[in-house]
């Protein structure tokens, strides 16, 4: 598998805020809200990527755009939450 063709995941992505994460996924309804966004949208980035289900190109880079703003609130998230 094409590291490319990886998910997302913010836990994968930072490990460093993994104990952060799991505490504010028990505590922050906001922040669950939030990263079932990201996922979902990670998620449909993921199957395009691996041919599953094909989107026009703006349309793809619309949503790793959107994928992107939900991981900067969510990383500052975990980080004001550290």
């Amino acid at each position: 598998m094409q590291s490319n063709l990886l998910p997302h995941a913010l836990s994968v992505e930072f490990p460093e805020l993994a104990e952060i994460i799991k505490t504010l996924k028990e505590s922050n309804a906001h922040f669950v809200k939030l990263l079932a966004e990201h996922d979902a949208l990670d998620k449909q980035i993921t199957k395009d990527e691996a041919g599953v289900e094909a989107i026009s190109d703006d349309a793809l880079h619309a949503l790793k755009q959107q994928r992107a703003k939900l991981k900067d609130v969510l990383y500052q998230m975990a980080i004001e939450a550290k």
